[in-house]
């Protein structure tokens, strides 16, 4: 609990995995795979990591020459690479702008994050693939993100972060019922248990007497009709 951070500082597939990085059995045959994979990074990736920004989610026609006018806007850029698939040459919906400064990369993560463009949200974040130690692509089971559809959602990212998670380690345990610790909250319920008045058998012989009360009522109800039908029947028979 103590090194934890809603961002992960190092990639680790079975806490990416999970919801809020305490897991320790995989959920998916993909984080298997992810631990399982030994990747390097990309040697024909040039350029500054630390001035690198990851630009996501990208409208399939979007191109080059509009990401560069959007993103010139936050600084001077120094290279920009819409990645494409090698054999179709279709966008692969996604890019990495290098600027020449720090403070445009920075400005332009805060600003151009969700910003919409041909009708879609951009997703920006830094480079992780030569930052990061021990990143996995999605590829190969890791990243930080995924779709709900697929059932293979990452954690620790910008954009799903982890979730605080719940102590349950040893110590005093958490009141309850705000009464007291966990030891006296079980000291009370032996005692209201153990003595004369006993709270739960009073509470269900209350339930059941309702219960009968209603019962009972409802058999009154039933004979009386019956009496009143069969008092019509006679007087209809007398005349």
């Amino acid at each position: 609990m103590v090194d934890w951070n809603r961002i992960a500082k190092v990639y680790a597939p079975l806490k990416a995995g999970s919801i809020d990085g305490t897991d320790v059995e995989p959920h998916d045959r993909a984080v298997w795979r992810a631990m399982g994979a030994r990747y390097k990074p990309n040697k024909g990736v040039v350029g500054d990591p630390l001035l690198t920004l990851y630009v996501a989610r990208l409208n399939p026609q979007t191109t080059e020459d509009k990401l560069h006018q959007v993103f010139s806007k936050f600084g001077d850029i120094r290279r920009l690479r819409l990645v494409r698939d090698i054999v179709t040459g279709f966008s692969k919906c996604y890019a990495f702008v290098e600027y020449k400064e720090e403070r445009s990369v920075v400005r332009a993560r805060r600003d151009a994050d969700k910003l919409p463009v041909d009708q879609h949200e951009l997703f920006v974040d830094f480079e992780q693939e030569r930052t990061l130690s021990g990143w996995v692509p999605r590829r190969l089971g890791g990243g930080l993100g995924g779709k709900k559809e697929s059932g293979q959602l990452r954690f620790g990212g910008r954009d799903r972060p982890f979730r605080k998670p719940i102590n349950l380690g040893p110590g005093p345990g958490p009141e309850r019922g705000g009464g007291g610790g966990g030891r006296d909250w079980d000291r009370g319920v032996r005692r209201d248990r153990e003595g004369g008045g006993d709270r739960y058998r009073e509470a269900d012989w209350g339930s059941r007497e309702r219960r009968e009360d209603r019962h009972r009522g409802r058999e009154r109800e039933e004979h009386r009709y019956r009496d009143r039908s069969r008092d019509r029947s006679r007087h209809r028979d007398r005349r």
